[in-house]
């Protein structure tokens, strides 16, 4: 995601965005994603090119942090808006020391931590929905015999 040139004659803000040990220069919202974040987020600005760079300027101010310390899929903006990427390197492209630039491919947003209290702990979250979707599964097998 290459930013437009600023205010200044000739000049670029920067092309990557250190986050974690990666270094994103693009973005890219999948279409599952997309669907997410109309449902559970917002449902005016819900084109990809807008959840993008809403995600862009997320990154550039610093207010995405991994959910867990040790885990990087998981993420948080501005400690509310939970959602799970994934990276990979971009081919070619390079900071000027050399290291690998990355591609964040955003696979889906789980919602906002401020209307859905579940997801302050995801770990108990997933296995509750793991259980209740298995209790469902008894349930209609039962209803068949």
């Amino acid at each position: 995601m290459k930013d437009k040139t600023t205010e200044r004659w000739n000049t670029y803000e920067s092309f990557h965005v250190v986050l974690g040990d990666k270094k994103v220069a693009d973005v890219v919202i999948t279409n599952h994603a997309k669907i997410r974040w109309a449902d559970r987020v917002e449902s005016e600005q819900s084109g990809q090119e807008d959840i993008a760079a809403f995600i862009w300027e997320a990154l550039k101010q610093d207010r995405v942090e991994p959910y867990y310390r040790n885990e990087e899929d998981v993420y948080l903006i501005d400690e509310d808006l939970v959602f799970v990427a994934e990276f990979t390197s971009l081919e070619g492209e390079t900071d000027l020391v050399g290291n690998p630039l990355h591609k964040m491919i955003v696979v889906t947003f789980l919602g906002r931590m401020s209307e859905t209290i579940e997801l302050r702990d995801l770990k108990s979250y997933y296995s509750w929905l793991r259980h209740s979707r298995r209790m469902t599964l008894i349930k209609n097998s039962r209803k068949r015999r």
